[in-house]
């Protein structure tokens, strides 16, 4: 016997026809004789409408109510999905993040768990119960209620899984894996049989939406195994290792894209040893995510600074910034939207040099031009123009001959 968490996402309990799917799956999972920890998200679109009662109401939401509402979302699921167990003779106990003994960080619709307190579920699994666990939420020391941000569901499961020392961490979605890019805009883009952690998190980083950084970070250090499979199709997904065993040939793996993304550019920047350290610790006080960074000196006392973010951040990043102009000594700001991400990522690009250049050639030769570049040994990340974005995957896609057919499990 061992133990499995399997965390569905909100298409998989969209409706109750759904919900009772995800009941029939967990039930085979007991017969399989494993004890189950199951982590869900809100049904479908609930997350997306209590965001837009709340701006109904309000046009800047404080984020802690935000917090208090968003949380209500997980409860309707774990109780519902209770009941359906109920009905299929399982006997199943749900509790939210808090319940749960989901500890967090003090930082409200972005916190990240500190800690687990697994006394609460180990009793329920001892009693032989099934314990169903809201995703996405859990409670500081002082008892506030917080959300973990976009995937936060992910990150519940793989957390739970390696707080409990799981044997397993299943991660139902509406697809059947991880593939080379996004099938809903690539029509020949391929399941994958396995990704390694450092490419899965490279992937997740740069857009790809069927995993959350934070979740593939928890797996990665904690060497839970992953598997990322549809909760429709009674097929084999992708598996999350260390290693990847199989597919060796590719050089690079998958292609991700990211949309709404905005370069901001610092200008007249002091040009001193702090200045950089400076503004990024001024922006990471303020929770506002850097991507790519480009500087070009200009003088000898000045420099300028450009750096992406997403253009939801834009606003912030430029009141902070504004605010904190005395103190970073700069001139002005310029801002370009409209732009994207698009990325290749494989781990084989670090003993096959020119994989960089071949991909600039391959955009250059269809007219797509790169504004910003950034570079990992897994990794070569551009920002374009958005109306380009699709155009560029699809190129890339092309270029590293990652199409084929859906491999069978």
């Amino acid at each position: 016997m061992g133990l499995i968490v399997q965390k569905f996402g909100g298409t998989s309990v969209g409706s109750a026809e759904r919900i009772k799917n995800v009941a029939a799956r967990v039930l085979e999972e007991k017969n399989n004789g494993n004890d189950v920890v199951v982590v869900v998200s809100a049904m479908g679109k609930t997350t997306d409408q209590l965001v837009t009662l709340a701006k109904e109401l309000s046009s800047n939401p404080s984020k802690r109510e935000m917090d208090m509402l968003l949380s209500t979302g997980e409860q309707v699921t774990i109780s519902l999905l209770s009941m359906a167990l109920a009905e299929i003779g399982i006997s199943a106990v749900s509790y939210t993040g808090w319940q749960a003994g989901i500890m967090t960080e003090d930082v409200h619709s972005n916190a990240r768990i500190t800690n687990i307190d697994t006394k609460a579920i180990e009793k329920k699994l001892t009693e032989g119960k099934v314990v169903v666990v809201a995703g996405f939420q859990g409670v500081t020391d002082s008892g506030e209620i917080t959300t973990l941000g976009r995937g936060g569901s992910d990150t519940t499961a793989v957390a739970l899984a390696a707080a409990l020392k799981a044997d397993k961490c299943d991660i139902y979605t509406d697809v059947t894996g991880v593939f080379t890019t996004d099938p809903r805009y690539v029509k020949d883009a391929r399941k994958l049989l396995s990704v390694s952690y450092d490419e899965m998190l490279e992937l997740a980083n740069l857009g790809a939406g069927v995993l959350h950084p934070r979740a593939v970070e928890f797996a990665k250090n904690y060497h839970i195994p992953l598997e990322v499979r549809s909760s429709m199709e009674r097929e084999s997904g992708t598996i999350i290792e260390e290693e990847v065993s199989m597919e060796q040939n590719l050089v690079v793996r998958g292609v991700a894209f990211e949309d709404e993304i905005t370069r901001v550019t610092v200008i007249g920047l002091a040009n001193s040893l702090t200045s950089l350290s400076t503004i990024f610790t001024t922006l990471a006080s303020h929770h506002i995510n850097v991507d790519i960074i480009i500087q070009s000196t200009t003088g000898f006392d000045t420099t300028n600074l450009s750096f992406s973010i997403k253009t939801e951040d834009l606003e912030e990043t430029l009141h902070v910034l504004e605010n904190n102009k005395e103190t970073l000594q700069f001139e002005r700001i310029e801002s370009e939207v409209d732009l994207a991400k698009v990325s290749i990522v494989g781990s084989g690009m670090i003993s096959n040099p020119g994989v960089a250049a071949e991909m600039f050639e391959a955009l250059a030769k269809n007219n797509i031009q790169v504004k910003m570049v950034s570079t990992s040994e897994i990794k070569v990340s551009t920002v374009v123009e958005e109306k380009s974005m699709l155009a560029a995957v699809q190129v890339l896609h092309d270029t590293f001959e990652l199409a084929g057919n859906k491999v069978k499990a």
